[in-house]
């Protein structure tokens, strides 16, 4: 919640990208977004270190009305999507209330978007936990959808604090370990590095290791390939060791049309093939 308004930049971010309307030099938010409302907020001494432009405002207030209606978050999502003439079907991991906590080394425990976005994850984290996980249940069709998909892609997301909650709802990591030679990662650490936020910090600050060898670690007893790119090639036979098939292939998308070949590759990928 933020400004009393239910926020879901994750699924947002989906929708405004599969409908083109994606701001194109940060990734999130709306193209050609202003922020009169925040500035207004600025005038009354309210935060607004978390952007929330004026046209996505009128995102958070539609989502927020409807769930005070007695909406579930996957029909607001879905009505959402079909408002913006998405076609795919956007399903969050859970309806439950479930929040990413971070506690810090210097003490205290903020939530996730404290430490992303007002903190700049510019601070040591000692331990991260999921707020509400065990009493939460998979959205409808979301473990229908695992157990028949063909193929289930991990995308290469921050395994702690993004695609960490989505295994931790109950039931969602014991059908992924049931199919794991139908699921194909691909790995957000390049190089030793993450492309951007705080994914190789994390791995490091949290025992692990931030390296596509870290990633295959975390993830082998749900995926059966990881793909790595190709400044990693040399890490490929450790991938293996670590319980993966490994493929190599160019995975920084930095245009569509490298993000294109890239899902060409996970698609013909030994998970893919079916």
């Amino acid at each position: 919640m933020l400004h009393g308004l239910a926020v879901c930049p994750d699924l947002d971010t989906v929708t405004y990208t599969l409908a083109g309307a994606v701001d194109p030099e940060t990734g999130w938010g709306r193209s050609g977004e202003t922020f009169t409302a925040m500035e207004e907020l600025d005038r009354f001494g309210a935060p607004t270190w978390f952007r929330l432009g004026d046209r996505d405002l009128a995102t958070h207030l539609y989502r927020t009305g409807r769930l005070g209606e007695g909406a579930t978050l996957s029909e607001v999502a879905g009505e959402i999507a079909a408002a913006w003439g998405v076609r795919s079907r956007l399903v969050p991991m859970t309806d439950d209330p479930v929040h990413t906590m971070i506690e810090l080394v210097d003490g205290g425990e903020v939530d996730f978007q404290e430490y992303f976005v007002h903190r700049r994850h510019a601070v040591a984290v000692r331990a991260v936990r999921f707020a509400g996980i065990e009493a939460s249940r998979p959205a409808p069709g979301v473990l229908d959808t695992l157990c028949s998909a063909e193929l289930v892609v991990v995308a290469p997301s921050n395994p702690v604090v993004s695609i960490g909650p989505i295994l931790a709802v109950p039931g969602v990591e014991a059908v992924l370990a049931r199919r794991r030679d139908a699921v194909v990662a691909v790995s957000p650490i390049i190089a030793g590095e993450a492309l951007k936020g705080p994914a190789g910090r994390l791995l490091v600050e949290l025992g692990g290791e931030s390296s596509v060898v870290g990633v295959a670690r975390l993830l082998a007893h749900v995926a059966g390939t990881l793909v790595v790119d190709e400044a990693d090639a040399g890490l490929a036979s450790d991938v293996e060791s670590a319980g993966l098939r490994c493929v190599v292939a160019p995975a920084v998308m930095s245009t569509s049309e490298l993000a294109a070949e890239l899902a060409s590759v996970v698609l013909a990928s030994p998970g893919g093939r079916r």
